[in-house]
């Protein structure tokens, strides 16, 4: 069944292409272009598949941003020696010029992540929405029938929605976010509780519903209640960030043709552009 939206994690689909696509000889600008090259087949294939009515694709303007950091100095710190590949750094702008070109809204917002940008826009967002990341965080997001995430696993794309989260972890469907922040998600640097693994973490929430509600019904020690006090700012996407929905299609594929021949001749991703271009029509077919 196709989806009203299809909103997908940019940043979370880019460094999967750039690990899983060989690299191999560099381009004409000195640069590999795997990561171009995997991300618009990946997106293509995904349209294809899950054929939605409207696109968009969020960035991370800021992958740590100053705000969470000051909250919780461990957030994401084990990236800090290389938040970017430097084979990938280049191949950025490249995408996002691309995307523009062929008419794919790519959006992020200054000191957020993608998971913030995707997080607004389903608030925003009418009808059934999927999401496609690997990230969990967007768990958090769940809400079914309208909000499940496609999350890739080793046999495909797993439709992870609130039973699922249930099946999986033996919370509340929407509790994801909650159950991370006690159990800890060394991904995002989040500690967890002193002793509290999966198991007690679930059944923590079942017990009191959420963070706030082991705040107000457990005695915990000042650092306990302090980091849950951050953890609740920093782990839940942010879903009011001051940006508009946007159009999530166009008239026609790609909107600035010239420069999209330009750019795939460039940087020989011709066959990687048309794939794309062919599988953006679909939008344009379903309005």
């Amino acid at each position: 069944m196709s989806c009203d939206w299809l909103l997908v994690d940019g940043s979370s689909m880019i460094f999967r292409a750039y690990y899983g696509v060989p690299a191999g000889e560099p381009g004409p600008d000195g640069f590999h272009v795997n990561a171009i090259r995997g991300f618009l087949e990946r997106l293509a294939r995904l349209i294809a598949q899950r054929r939605p009515r409207h696109l968009a694709v969020a960035d991370d303007e800021d992958w740590r941003p100053g705000w969470r950091v000051e909250l919780m100095p461990t957030y994401k710190s084990h990236r800090v020696a290389e938040p970017v590949p430097p084979g990938l750094e280049p191949q950025l702008p490249v995408i996002r010029d691309l995307m523009a070109a062929i008419g794919v809204d790519m959006v992020g917002v200054a000191e957020h992540e993608a998971e913030d940008v995707i997080a607004t826009w389903s608030r925003l967002a009418p009808g059934t929405i999927e999401i496609a990341s690997g990230d969990r965080d967007l768990f958090a997001l769940v809400e079914s029938p309208r909000v499940s995430v496609l999350y890739p696993e080793k046999g495909g794309l797993a439709v992870i929605d609130e039973n699922e989260v249930t099946r999986r972890y033996d919370i509340p469907g929407r509790r994801y976010a909650d159950f991370a922040i006690l159990r800890g998600d060394p991904s995002d640097g989040l500690p967890g509780l002193r002793g509290v693994g999966a198991v007690t973490a679930a059944g923590m929430i079942r017990r009191h519903g959420d963070i706030a509600g082991v705040l107000r019904e457990r005695r915990l020690p000042d650092a306990d209640r302090q980091y849950l006090e951050a953890a609740m700012r920093i782990a839940r996407p942010v879903d009011d960030l001051p940006i508009e929905l946007p159009p999530g299609w166009r008239d026609a594929y790609p909107v600035h043709e010239p420069a999209v021949h330009a750019l795939a001749a460039r940087y020989d991703l011709r066959d990687a552009c048309e794939r794309l271009v062919s599988a953006a029509g679909r939008l344009a077919s379903a309005h």
